[in-house]
């Protein structure tokens, strides 16, 4: 019997831990928006540009929109849709069964971490200019990172 309590409060405390950790993602996604994921320039000797998230949406929005938007919804709302039905999932304003479209939302957020290195790699490989990470690419992948873990927690959890 002590056994089942101390696992239950275990439970309890993983489970509060999991809903602080997803409230400060919902305030960690739109500050790692505005963080510089890189530092690029034309020529070496030059001062680098820091690029965004947001800059760097709002440099498409002037020349390609529809790819704009889809970094938009990839970059800024499926993350954020995603930490959002987390909260709601945890709070229990959703049911359960919820978890399932959750989790894949959590895959299209994972794909724009995929494609942010891929961009990284093809401009470096191209050899034009300076190219350097910034500290809000790991801070930003690291956000994504976490959200994915809480929702793989949180469906394992939820498992009968």
């Amino acid at each position: 019997m002590a056994e089942q309590t101390d696992l239950s409060k275990q439970s309890d405390n993983l489970r509060f831990a999991l809903k602080l950790i997803n409230v400060w993602l919902i305030v960690a996604f739109p500050f790692s928006w505005f963080a510089p994921l890189l530092r690029a320039g034309i020529l070496p000797f030059f001062s680098l540009s820091e690029i965004s998230v947001w800059s760097g949406l709002m440099d498409l929005l002037e020349s390609d929109i529809f790819l704009a938007l889809v970094v938009a919804l990839f970059a800024m709302v499926i993350p954020m849709v995603k930490a959002l039905a987390t909260a709601l999932l945890q709070f229990a304003v959703i049911a359960p069964r919820n978890i399932v479209w959750i989790s894949v939302l959590g895959k299209f957020a994972m794909a724009e971490v995929f494609l942010l290195a891929l961009y990284i790699v093809v401009a470096k490989g191209v050899g034009v200019g300076r190219l350097e990470t910034g500290w809000g690419l790991y801070f930003f992948t690291f956000c994504v990172l976490v959200s994915y873990i809480v929702t793989v927690i949180e469906g394992k959890m939820r498992q009968p």
